[in-house]
């Protein structure tokens, strides 16, 4: 067996050290040494050469994916669970993670697959007491170790189908000095538990902390080494809980998965639509956008609201919408469509927390800020969407059928679209060129 050296790699220039120092001998940077296990290059040690295996011969059978039960984690995956994957399922404490994740195990374990679940946080007879809140979750094997090692000699010596590690930050290798949680420990569980669920063939879910930022915490190699990494984003003091994938090797990245905290658990919404796009008649700075999300369209109540102010710098202040894009579409506004803007804090609000990234919803924020600036409250039962240009004109948006079959499908009056997008029989579809037209169309003549 080779002997395991422990040593220093500068994460700036990658000089090593025997010892820790405060100063990089080869770059000269301050506090980047981290501790690295390294192997001693030995004949014994060294590995034999195998045969590579035509991509035609591989069975398709091994990579068939595992439900988990839940079909808003499913969506989000890409269909299920890959077989031997590495899944990173970051989020902030108290949203809902273990949660979410017990109630897939205890689905999975129900159709008579092998699971195990790793704790380092919880003790077991915790993890018992939300397992019977929940319910359906008693044959989940559980064990409670934060030992590196133990954890993977058990899922070598069990082989379970599943395997969900809550968390990544509490695995501990007794051959590094630093603490559980620092960036050369966790850098260490990700590779020794990467080479483990290949091998044997266990599709591992790694539970992470996240930072201030809402980023996963930790080494970016850490997200570089995983297959997928899932975001759930959500308020704790909320019921509402979003799931979306920022990397993904298996499927899109642009499904969303939206859940419902409930006294059982977290609950699957499969028509977030009905929640988040509902508005009241007549009221001033609400819109409804179709946006889409990957292969999901969904209907969002945005919220806009135009102060005076005193301040030299008008504030343009955007959640769920990017602030870049917002301060963007207020200047169209000011120059194209003849709104004064510039003596006005201008705030922008998606309701349910969802968070939008594609331009589709660009006329539905507009409108919104438009409603609130001249006190006319948008059209009755009316929804938009369209992407503004910089010159003032509208482009069409992406699948706008997708988008007209879901305004339809909720009873949806008219849709305000850009010129071009394709008529239905049960939808008024007003079709205009430019935002200065898509602003006069889009409100009601006499404000209330």
């Amino acid at each position: 067996m080779a002997k395991v050296l422990v040593q220093h790699v500068c994460t700036e220039c990658g000089t090593t050290s025997p010892r820790w120092l405060g100063k990089c001998p080869g770059c000269g940077a301050f506090g980047t040494l981290a501790e690295e296990l390294h192997a001693t290059d030995s004949a014994s040690s060294r590995s034999a050469a195998r045969a590579p295996t035509p991509l035609g011969e591989v069975s398709a059978s091994e990579g068939e994916r595992i439900s988990t039960g839940v079909p808003e984690l499913d969506r989000v995956l890409g269909g299920g669970i890959v077989p031997a994957s590495l899944v990173l399922v970051g989020g902030e404490p108290g949203v809902g993670k273990s949660t979410l994740l017990l109630s897939a195990l205890g689905s999975v374990a129900r159709a008579g697959r092998k699971t195990l679940l790793v704790t380092g946080e919880e003790s077991a007879a915790q993890v018992s007491l939300r397992a019977a809140r929940l319910g359906g979750a008693e044959s989940v094997g559980i064990l409670a170790e934060t030992d590196l090692g133990a954890v993977c000699a058990t899922l070598e010596h069990e082989r379970p189908e599943v395997c969900v590690i809550d968390s990544v930050q509490t695995l501990h290798a007794p051959d590094l000095s630093s603490a559980p949680g620092s960036v050369a420990q966790v850098r260490e569980a990700a590779g020794r538990l990467l080479r483990v669920s290949k091998e044997a063939g266990v599709a591992t879910i790694l539970v992470g902390h996240v930072t201030k930022d809402g980023a996963v915490a930790g080494p970016r190699v850490l997200e570089h080494l995983v297959d997928c990494v899932l975001q759930f984003e959500g308020d704790r003091y909320h019921e509402h809980r979003v799931l979306r994938a920022t990397k993904n090797r298996f499927g899109s990245t642009n499904e969303l998965g939206v859940f419902e905290m409930t006294g059982t658990g977290l609950v699957g919404v499969p028509d977030p639509s009905e929640l988040f796009g509902s508005t009241h008649p007549g009221e001033i700075g609400a819109a409804v956008g179709c946006a889409l999300e990957g292969t999901r369209p969904l209907l969002l109540e945005i919220q806009a609201l135009v102060s005076p102010t005193d301040l030299a710098m008008p504030r343009r202040v955007g959640t769920g919408v990017d602030p870049k894009r917002l301060a963007m579409i207020v200047a169209v506004l000011g120059r194209h469509a003849g709104l004064a803007l510039g003596s006005a804090d201008v705030f922008v609000n998606v309701a349910g927390g969802v968070r939008i990234e594609e331009p589709g919803a660009d006329l539905a924020v507009a409108l919104a800020i438009a409603s609130a600036a001249k006190g006319a409250p948008v059209r009755e039962s009316a929804a938009a969407f369209g992407e503004i240009g910089l010159t003032g004109r509208l482009r069409a948006a992406s699948q706008a059928e997708r988008r007209l079959d879901e305004c339809a499908k909720l009873g949806i009056g008219s849709v305000l679209a850009p010129m071009g997008t394709a008529v239905r029989d049960s939808l008024d579809v007003v079709a205009v060129d430019t935002l200065r037209a898509a602003v006069r169309a889009g409100l009601d003549a006499q404000p209330s």
